[in-house]
Parts: C-alpha cells; sequence; structure tokens
C-alpha cells in the first residue's frame, strides 16, 4: 500500500503510524505476522527496546522471514530503539551492540533515550556519560539520530527540546489530555520529529470506549477522533501497539489522512468536551495547573483529570487502571494520591474555578481506589 510519508529529524521519512512492539511478545510467529500486516497497512518504522522483554529478538527474527518472503516496505524498515538513562559508558556500549545483534541490522536509525523523566537523566544525557557514550555511538555510525521518550514535567520536556540536542522526542499526546501539544509543535518548529505515544491505550482505552464516549463523538468514532486530532496537528507519527492483524484496521484506513481536522471532526470533539463539561458542573477541572505547588506534593491536576473522565466521560475503568499505576512506577508516573491530601487549604484561593480541591481529591480516591497495577513492561 503506498502511504504519506512525514519528516522524522534529520532521519529517513516515516509514516503516520508505527508499530510499537510491547504487545506483540508472546512468540515469534505473533511478531512476524504483526509485522508483516504492518507492512501491507503501508507503514515502514517501527518502534522496540530491550526493556520490552524478548521484543527485539523476536523482531529481528521476524524481519529475517519477512525478508525472505520478499516482504518489506518502500525504502526498508526504518527502526527505533531505547536505551535507559544514567547507563554506564561500558554497559552502554554494550547494550547498544545487543541491540544490533538482537534486530539484525548494521545501524539503529533513531536511538531513543527511554525515560527522560528527570532532570539527572538530562544531565546525563547533554554532560555526563550519556552524552559520552552518545557521541561514540554517532562516531561509530552505529546510530543515525538521537531523541528521548518522556513522562516527565512539561519544564523538564521544554528543557530538552532547547537544549537542540535531540532530532526527535517521543510524547504522551492525546486528544483527552492536551498538556504536552505546546510542546509537541515546539518540536515540530523546531525540526525534531514527534512520535505520539500510545494515543489508543494511554489515550483513555479509546479501543474500548464507553457507550457515553461513542454517544459524544459520534459519527465518528472515539479513536478515529483522537487519531485524526494528532494528524491534523501535523504531529509525525502515532505508535499503534499491535497485539493482532486486527489491529491495524483503522490505521490502513487513516495512513495517508493527515490533512486538517474538517468541520465535521472539529464540531464533534467541541461537542464531547461541551457534554463533559456539562456532566461534571461545577467540580470541572479546567487544568490550568494553578492549584500547584501542593505542600505535599500531590499531582493535583492529574488526579482531578482522570475524575473529570470518569464522571464526564464514563472512562472509569481507564481511570481506575492510570489512578492505581500511582506510586508503582518509579519516575514514570505520579508518586502520591488523593489519599495524601492533608486539606491544609493553600491550593484553594489559586483555583480560578474555586473548587473544592481537598474535597474532590478525596472523593477521587474514594472512587478510584483499587489494587496497585503494575507497568506493562516490568
Amino acid at each position: 500500500m503506498k502511504a504519506k510519508r512525514n519528516r522524522f529529524g534529520i532521519g529517513p521519512e516515516i509514516s503516520l503510524f508505527t508499530l510499537g512492539t510491547m504487545r506483540a511478545i508472546e512468540s515469534i510467529e505473533q511478531m512476524y505476522l504483526v509485522a508483516k500486516e504492518a507492512c501491507l497497512a503501508g507503514i515502514n518504522h517501527i518502534e522496540t527496546a530491550p526493556a520490552y522483554g524478548p521484543a527485539e529478538f523476536f523482531l529481528g527474527e521476524s524481519l529475517k522471514k519477512l525478508k525472505a518472503d520478499g516482504i518489506k516496505p518502500e525504502g526498508n524498515w526504518i527502526i527505533t530503539s531505547k536505551i535507559l538513562p544514567e547507563i554506564g559508558i561500558s554497559d552502554g556500549k554494550t547494550q547498544i551492540k545487543g541491540i544490533l545483534k538482537r534486530l539484525g541490522i548494521q545501524k539503529i536509525h533513531n536511538l531513543a533515550i527511554h525515560g527522560l523523566n528527570l532532570p539527572k537523566h538530562l544531565d546525563w544525557a547533554l554532560k555526563g556519560e550519556g552524552a559520552k557514550l552518545l557521541k561514540w555511538a554517532k562516531n561509530e555510525e552505529l546510530v543515525g539520530q538521537v531523541g528521548f521518550t518522556s513522562h516527565g514535567s512539561l519544564n523538564l520536556i521544554e528543557e530538552a527540546i532547547n537544549s537542540r540536542q535531540f532530532q526527535f522526542c517521543s510524547l504522551h499526546l492525546h486528544l483527552l489530555d492536551q498538556s504536552r501539544m505546546p510542546l509537541a509543535l515546539k518540536a515540530l518548529t523546531e525540526g525534531m520529529g514527534v512520535m505520539a505515544i500510545s494515543p489508543a491505550d494511554k489515550g483513555g482505552h479509546l479501543h474500548l470506549p464507553s457507550t457515553t464516549l461513542i454517544e459524544d463523538c459520534y459519527p465518528i468514532l472515539p479513536l478515529e477522533l483522537a487519531y485524526r486530532f494528532l494528524l491534523g496537528q501535523g504531529i509525525s507519527t502515532l505508535t499503534l501497539g499491535a497485539h493482532k492483524i486486527e489491529d491495524f484496521s483503522l490505521a490502513k484506513k487513516l495512513i495517508n489522512s493527515n490533512d486538517p481536522l474538517k468541520g465535521i471532526e472539529k464540531r464533534a470533539i467541541e461537542n464531547m468536551f461541551n457534554r463533559m463539561k456539562s456532566r461534571l458542573g461545577e467540580t470541572f477541572c479546567g487544568q490550568c495547573k494553578k492549584c500547584l505547588p501542593c505542600p505535599e506534593e500531590i499531582p493535583i491536576p492529574e488526579i482531578l483529570r482522570l475524575r473529570n473522565l470518569a464522571i464526564g466521560l464514563d472512562l472509569k475503568t481507564f481511570a481506575k487502571e492510570r489512578y492505581n499505576l500511582i506510586g508503582q512506577a518509579g519516575h514514570w508516573w505520579e508518586k502520591k494520591n488523593g489519599s495524601a491530601c492533608i486539606k491544609c487549604g493553600d491550593c484553594l484561593p489559586r483555583c480560578p474555578y474555586s473548587l473544592d480541591i481537598p474535597s474532590l481529591l478525596s472523593n477521587t480516591n474514594e472512587e478510584l481506589q483499587g489494587n496497585p497495577v503494575r507497568r506493562l513492561w516490568r
């Protein structure tokens, strides 16, 4: 299938959708079928990582078989892999060589710092052993360009972009959480490639939308609307964590659809948010973040965002999953939930919506608290 390609930093152009390999780790056969279908869907970009268990090995074996079968995208596959921050030079060299061996390639097109989430991670990459490691990898022509993925603060992401040391970034960009969109657009303006991390699953379990969300987005399906929102903003590529070949149906439909949003799409988005606000009434949190900083370091906006989704769009299953990940994922996610609120009232005078934030935090904790969950690939 002939498909559009977008610029991605200084590297080869890539498809509007990227095959994420985190979920195709049951067997080599599963990975082979998923990669084959990705190619047939017009996808030429694959995202993987050593941290994804056997994903790289399975992918390498699958690429060999696909090559033997004469199946490859136009211009061949473009591969992105990752290394965790704070690794030493010696271990880092070993890991990069291991990536190349597992994938069966001579050069990693795009190497990302996997989880540039803390200031010390950025220092490692720009000034510390990470900078030396990345320089070595480039000098040895083992890496084409360097980028980062981040679950960190907006300020940290902006600092990384402003450093001009990275050619691409992978960020959580979602229709239902647009807080990082200004940074994504800034990165694009700077000539960086921008990849949206898991816009379906992390974007609100949009592959399994609530009836309420379906009705609010009508006549467009929620996941299609979410994909179109990002593509219409000019985001370089959207990750698709496929588990089976049926997961590519929407990507096939939208593989060339990066034109600006149409009127019907804009109206559907506006209608959805208006209905959400209406259901929340005077308890709607506008995500202005003026309640921060919290003396107890509670991520108030993020907790109230999950409350917005649970009540406003009936996305309670998603909200509970994310809420119960708090404190269970190290520097990858928030550390404190609503139960940490001591009702000091420090945030109250700063809220332009006059929300009773302590009560809303307590209410959210009561509604969403459950069994703690772990990250998928940990």
